[in-house]
């Protein structure tokens, strides 16, 4: 089967992977459409570290194909957007409702996959850039059928992060500010997800004046090509900064253009060894700086629930999807991703 595979050195589009049946307790899926992320480059230019050879995506949706003994909550045929989180369900985190900070599912990639006789690991406990995989049942979510696939694959990472940041990490309520900077395609979700929240102002940062018009439609009530001119919107500053991009230097400004009681939420990812610096004194005044991991969520309650609110019109994701690209064009996929071109690409099988 196809697949895409990163060796340490270079990416390639092979077509003799091979994937194990499921387990007890796992599912295997036909992938359908996969969302190309910039964790997933960020695995290629060495941002995010991870053990190689190994199989890319993380962002995905498709048809369940088998499940193992014991799995009972999909079956074949189903639809299902995939979730990263292959969480125990049982550990102190799980049982607080923290899947996120599962202890014995961090740090521990597995290798059902396979190539000329050699494991391959796969990315994320998911894998998606592979016409089928495997994955934890917990990572498989039912989604109706009417949902297309190509959309219904940008919950299981975009749409839970960003939206996720915004409803279970910030908590962000009625009547607040929300200064979101960069307006990729977790920016964009955390615009809606403030948007659903019934945030008053919504003010959108970017560099790039193009991303204005995508900006506002997702809930941007301002739009800015720096942050220079947050002040002349938000005077007192904003109850809730969200780092999108990855950059130290933003992490500073996010901090900085707080409110009082303000929170800076990071959601971008900079090089593993990067350091970030705040004036101490500015804490104070109740403010807080938080991490946010795959938007705090519980993929089996927030996947469904963002795939109803997209029934009911309250949540976009076709508008996410800006193109599709043949497997086969990784590569013009990954270079649009890179230069801003796209919100989001979605790869095809």
């Amino acid at each position: 089967m196809r697949g895409v595979v990163f060796d340490g050195e270079r990416v390639r589009v092979v077509d003799d992977l091979e994937v194990r049946d499921p387990g007890p307790g796992e599912v295997g899926v036909a992938i359908s459409a996969a969302g190309l992320c910039h964790s997933d480059l960020s695995v290629v230019d060495g941002t995010i570290p991870f053990p190689v050879p190994v199989v890319l995506g993380h962002e995905g949706a498709g048809v369940v194909e088998a499940v193992g003994e014991g799995v009972t909550h999909v079956r074949p045929g189903d639809h299902v957007a995939l979730s990263t989180l292959a969480n125990c369900g049982a550990c102190a985190d799980c049982d607080r409702g923290r899947p996120t900070m599962c202890r014995s599912a961090i740090g521990k990639p597995g290798r059902p996959f396979a190539r000329d006789g050699r494991p391959l690991y796969q990315f994320a406990s998911n894998s998606a850039f592979a016409e089928r995989t495997v994955v934890k049942a917990v990572q498989a979510v039912r989604i109706p059928k009417d949902i297309p696939l190509p959309s219904a694959a940008l919950i299981g990472c975009a749409v839970v992060t960003g939206v996720g940041a915004a409803l279970n990490r910030a908590r962000v309520d009625r009547g607040d500010s929300v200064l979101v900077i960069g307006t990729g395609g977790i920016g964009l979700n955390v615009l809606q997800g403030a948007r659903i929240a019934g945030a008053l102002r919504i003010v959108a940062v970017d560099a790039n004046p193009d991303k204005e018009a995508v900006a506002r439609r997702f809930g941007a009530t301002d739009f800015l090509t720096s942050t220079e001119g947050v002040r002349d919107v938000l005077p007192t500053g904003a109850d809730h900064a969200f780092e999108c991009v990855g950059r130290a230097e933003l992490i500073r400004q996010a901090v900085d253009l707080l409110d009082r009681h303000g929170q800076a939420v990071l959601l971008g990812v900079p090089p593993a060894t990067a350091e970030a610096s705040f004036r101490v004194s500015s804490m104070y005044l109740d403010k807080s700086i938080l991490g946010c991991r795959y938007g705090s969520s519980r993929p089996q309650r927030d996947i469904a629930l963002y795939a109803d609110l997209y029934r009911e019109g309250r949540l976009l994701l076709d508008e996410l999807v800006t193109a599709t690209y043949p497997v086969e064009d990784f590569e013009k996929a990954a270079q649009d991703a890179r230069e801003g071109r796209v919100a989001r690409g979605v790869l095809t099988f």
